[in-house]
């Protein structure tokens, strides 16, 4: 059974108005033919276009996430592997090496 609306169903769009690489608009997440055809579709349509951009978003948001995840772990390896962690790697390094001559628990 439809669920009656009683309301027309706003278009999604947020005035971005520029597509991605997929053809989705950056702003609404809507497709080329979805944005093309919003007049024509029936409110049933609109509803399932409008599931489908909050999905589409989730997916992005969760991809630059993971992105900058990725990003981030890249940079600690990056900085963990710059320092003398190991004893092989600080008698090799003697930049790395602190002079504790001066110091006590007193």
């Amino acid at each position: 059974m439809e669920q009656l609306v009683f309301f027309e169903i706003p278009s999604p769009c947020i005035n971005v108005c520029q597509s991605d690489n997929r053809g989705y608009c950056l702003g609404c997440f809507r497709s080329r033919d979805e944005r093309f055809h919003w007049q024509n579709l029936s409110d049933a349509q609109k509803t399932e276009v409008i599931r489908l951009c909050r999905d589409r978003k989730r997916r992005r948001a969760y991809a630059l996430h993971k992105a900058r995840l990725e990003a981030l772990n890249a940079e600690r390896a990056f900085a963990n592997g710059r320092l003398a962690l190991d004893d092989e790697q600080a008698t090799d390094s003697h930049d790395n090496e602190l002079d504790l001559g001066h110091f006590s628990l007193d």
